[in-house]
């Protein structure tokens, strides 16, 4: 990345430039890892329900707290981000 462009942006926004640059980085950087994780929970679910099916009500109901886990984490830290701009 070229620095006189890096600049050139942080003189557009003004003086929190850097700030939401990081934050807009670090709310990407969360969600992407939030559909990672979500999307493994998914799929390592669906695995142990067709080796055994009769467990799947338990398997359910574990994949679908950890979902919730998993999603109030991101919340947290996408709000943590945009604290760190003062939009909070």
């Amino acid at each position: 990345m070229d620095v006189n462009m890096l600049a050139e942006a942080t003189q557009l926004i003004g003086d929190k430039g850097l700030a939401c640059m990081g934050a807009a980085i670090g709310c990407g950087l969360v969600v992407i890892g939030a559909g990672k994780g979500i999307g493994n929970i998914g799929a390592g679910a669906v695995e142990s329900i067709a080796r055994q099916p009769e467990a799947g009500c338990r398997i359910f109901t574990s994949m679908l707290i950890s979902a919730a886990l998993i999603e109030g984490f991101t919340f947290f830290a996408i709000i943590v981000c945009l604290m760190a701009i003062g939009k909070f």
